[in-house]
């Protein structure tokens, strides 16, 4: 399995390098070749399996061989979830379910594919005794989840960029109390779409990028939407796939977790519907409605991992729109950085309406869903969840066919959101009992590259040793 970059003049990289480079050298995001295939009487053959398993069987079509030492680390990754089945289905109405992402270290989403990109990074880079520098932007939950999965890793120092007041404390503490010496939090005095244009703009600067060995972990990485995508078949199978379509309905800023079904569909997986779900700062349901992609300002709401504006992956929808075309999306990028603005080809645009529908919810009408979803069925869910299931209401849809809600996160991570929509405080469960009383490290900066870079510098074991490990 080959990857190619969208911009079409990166070389073309395996698996593991993909997983280490993270963005390509022409500013492209890699994706494979082709789309690896998994037929239906496989798909079927998925129902009543550990979700460990499934994921070996998902993730292995990316990669070639290893099929063993992948199936170690898939089972390692998911053995500390707090649930059984990992990603469990809960059902809220006919044929209505909400599928929980949260079981994981951090609670959200974000941990199932982080907790297996830290094992494959980690053995990768041991076998060819290097280290590596990972910076990661984040809207919150990306973050926590890297600092779980990679702190204390020995070939490996983490830097993470966060929108400084942004964030829920919950989120933050979850960055900025880890006592690991290879972990640095960074407040950011700007946006996320300020965090994750300063990431990108480390990976253009090709001498800091090879003295620190830069590498990220953000879903511009492949990785993380291959794992990701077994979610989708594990939902979807409980469901009663490949027999019977289903339909999702995903809460995504950044397209990441949108695309990992994408992926899932390109796959084999039969679904008879995406629908994406933001908040006020509403980019994508914008491109889709209009064919135009035009960033505003970001507007901070109560489900802020999805206040962004700048939707990296995006990209590799578009690529596989265009038929594979790299030039139309390399011109788009250049306008978007020259103009803030690109138009879509209306042959590319059908081609992603077949895949994709979107909507909004704006705030009030999401504390409706936290609190009307609380009141009708006992289930307390957070505000990006909210989200999903306010726009899955919206939603036409066949009564017939089971649509599934993605929660990405655990209510109690956003309690003071919740708490103001239904009169609940959600508790965060026991094991994290002391997150608030935990001491936080963290340096503030602008959202300035030099000082950034000169930071990293500081902290980097990769730049200070100048030699793999």
């Amino acid at each position: 399995m080959r990857y190619i970059s969208t911009r079409g003049e990166a070389p073309a990289l395996g698996f593991i390098d993909v997983t280490l480079t993270g963005l390509a050298h022409d500013g492209g995001l890699y994706v494979p070749e082709t789309w690896p295939a998994i037929d239906a009487a496989t798909v079927a053959g998925f129902a009543g399996r550990p979700y460990a398993d499934v994921a070996c069987e998902v993730v292995s079509r990316f990669i070639a061989g290893g099929t063993a030492e992948l199936a170690r680390m898939t089972h390692d990754a998911y053995d500390g979830f707090r649930h059984p089945a990992v990603t469990p289905l809960v059902q809220l109405a006919p044929n209505t379910f909400v599928l929980e992402l949260f079981h994981g270290p951090t609670l959200a989403f974000k941990d199932l594919a982080m907790q297996l990109l830290a094992r494959l990074m980690d053995h990768a880079l041991a076998l060819r005794k290097e280290r590596t520098t990972i910076v990661v932007a984040t809207s919150g939950d990306t973050g926590g989840a890297a600092v779980d999965a990679f702190s204390g890793r020995a070939q490996v120092d983490l830097v993470v960029l966060f929108p400084n007041g942004r964030v829920s404390d919950v989120q933050r503490r979850m960055m900025t109390t880890s006592d690991r010496d290879n972990v640095h939090a960074i407040a950011i005095e700007g946006t996320f779409d300020d965090c994750q244009a300063l990431v990108k703009a480390m990976f253009s600067h090709t001498e800091f990028r090879d003295r620190v060995r830069l590498s990220a972990v953000n879903s511009i990485n492949f990785a993380r939407i291959a794992a990701q995508a077994v979610y989708y078949f594990v939902a979807a199978v409980a469901l009663g796939a490949p027999h019977r379509k289903v339909a999702f309905t995903v809460p995504t800023g950044n397209f990441g977790d949108a695309f990992a079904g994408y992926v899932a569909a390109r796959m084999g997986l039969p679904v008879e519907r995406f629908t994406i779900a933001t908040n006020v700062n509403d980019i994508l349901p914008r491109v889709l409605a209009t064919g135009t992609y035009e960033p505003r300002e970001v507007t901070p709401t109560a489900s802020p991992a999805m206040d962004i504006q700048i939707s990296s992956n995006f990209e590799r929808l578009m690529f596989d729109a265009c038929g594979r075309d790299p030039q139309p999306v390399r011109n788009a990028m250049a306008a978007l950085a020259q103009s803030r603005r690109f138009r879509i080809a209306e042959r590319a645009l059908t081609q992603m309406r077949a895949f994709f529908s979107a909507d909004r919810a704006f705030e009030d009408e999401t504390a409706a869903a936290i609190r009307t979803t609380r009141r009708e069925t006992g289930y307390l869910i957070d505000p990006h969840t909210a989200v999903a299931v306010a726009v899955a209401e919206k939603e036409s849809r066949d009564p017939a066919i089971p649509t599934v809600v993605l929660s990405t996160a655990h209510p109690a991570k956003f309690p003071d959101a919740v708490e103001k929509a239904c009169g609940i405080r959600p508790r965060l469960p026991d094991w994290l009992a002391d997150l608030a009383t935990k001491h936080e490290r963290v340096t503030v900066l602008p959202a300035d590259q030099r000082a950034v870079e000169n930071h990293i510098l500081v902290h980097s074991r990769a730049a200070r040793e100048g030699v793999p490990a």
